[in-house]
């Protein structure tokens, strides 16, 4: 049984924000929440976040124990980008994108 959660438009890069999601893929939930807990990262917080949401939907909807999950999937996928610009040298305009993520994780019992 799966359960899933999904998090979008979060203000973070998605190359930084799979640096950390492909260090709990394939985990026990447990364990992907310890390696969240003691990352200093922001996406390790958003990420913490979308986990706990998606192990709760599982134990609330589908009855499932915590101790059984495991990260089944964990993918990061980019979101819009926020274009901005800034003045730049000799009266260019120059660019400063600021991207955006969507965290999905699913998760399901072993």
């Amino acid at each position: 049984m799966e359960a899933r959660a999904i998090a979008k438009t979060l203000r973070v890069s998605p190359i930084k924000a799979r640096l950390v999601v492909d260090l709990i893929r394939g985990k026990d939930v447990n364990d992907a929440l310890v390696i969240l807990n003691n990352m200093n990262k922001k996406s390790a917080r958003l990420t913490k976040k979308v986990l706990e949401s998606a192990t709760a939907n599982a134990v609330n909807n589908n009855g499932a124990k915590q101790e059984e999950l495991y990260v089944k999937e964990a993918r990061v996928d980019a979101g819009p980008v926020l274009k901005r610009h800034m003045f730049d040298s000799r009266s260019h305009i120059g660019h400063k994108d600021k991207r955006t993520s969507h965290i999905v994780i699913v998760v399901a019992t072993r």
